[in-house]
């Protein structure tokens, strides 16, 4: 089986999530979402996973490959293929359906702390309790018929599912504490902008990661299942 991981920056990558995939015989290959997928990728990929970066769902005037993305998804998610949005995967997700995606009132929402998951959460029950990295500064608005799954203070939508063939997350359950430096170092303006305490941030992923690390590999399993 095949899976295209369309990243946005390198380091943003399937983390702790790629090994349960080659475990259940998934070939990967990762593709920057400036180099659009053909309709053919699209629509015969036994998997896509749509990963995290630094754009915006509302740039596509200044990245018009987004519009690209955007309608590639929507014609995975009309024939039911399985697909999985990580943090702005998850918003284009949302905007495929049909939704919106606005700027978060509260601000930026970056660090640990873990999510509310509802009764009928599937997969991610097995997050719980667990804390979680957040890295967004959007919210999602999702279309009528489509229910948030998890949410924190000040984002009520923090992830969802589409059937039984589509997972949306906007926090980063796939992130692998290994890769910390790198995206402390290529967030850098942002975090500077936004303020972060990087040694809370060192802190905490050293305390919450490993955790992270096995609730993550057990979500992705699960929902592969």
């Amino acid at each position: 089986m095949n899976c295209i991981a369309l990243y946005h920056v390198g380091f943003e990558d399937l983390g702790t999530f790629a090994a349960p995939l080659e475990a259940r015989g998934y070939h990967i290959r990762y593709q920057h979402a400036g180099t659009p997928l053909t309709a053919a990728q699209w629509c015969q990929a036994d998997l896509v996973v749509v990963l995290g970066g630094p754009v915006g769902v509302n740039d596509a005037s200044l990245y018009p490959w987004l519009a690209d993305e955007i309608a590639g998804i929507k014609l995975r998610l009309q024939l039911k293929k399985p697909t999985l949005g990580v943090c702005l995967g998850a918003q284009l997700m949302a905007v495929a359906l049909g939704g919106e995606v606005q700027g978060r009132a509260a601000g930026k929402e970056i660090g640990w702390s873990p999510v509310e998951v509802c009764e009928y959460a599937g997969p991610l029950a097995h997050l719980r309790g667990v804390p979680v990295l957040h890295w967004h500064g959007d919210n999602i608005r999702l279309p009528e018929g489509i229910p948030s799954i998890a949410w924190t203070q000040g984002t009520p939508c923090q992830a969802f599912l589409v059937g039984d063939h589509a997972l949306g997350i906007q926090f980063h359950a796939e992130f692998d504490p290994a890769a910390l430096e790198q995206w402390l170092t290529g967030h850098a303006v942002e975090l500077q902008q936004a303020g972060v305490d990087l040694h809370r941030l060192r802190e905490d992923t050293q305390r919450h990661g490993a955790e992270l690390g096995l609730a993550g590999r057990a979500l992705i399993d699960a929902w592969l299942t």
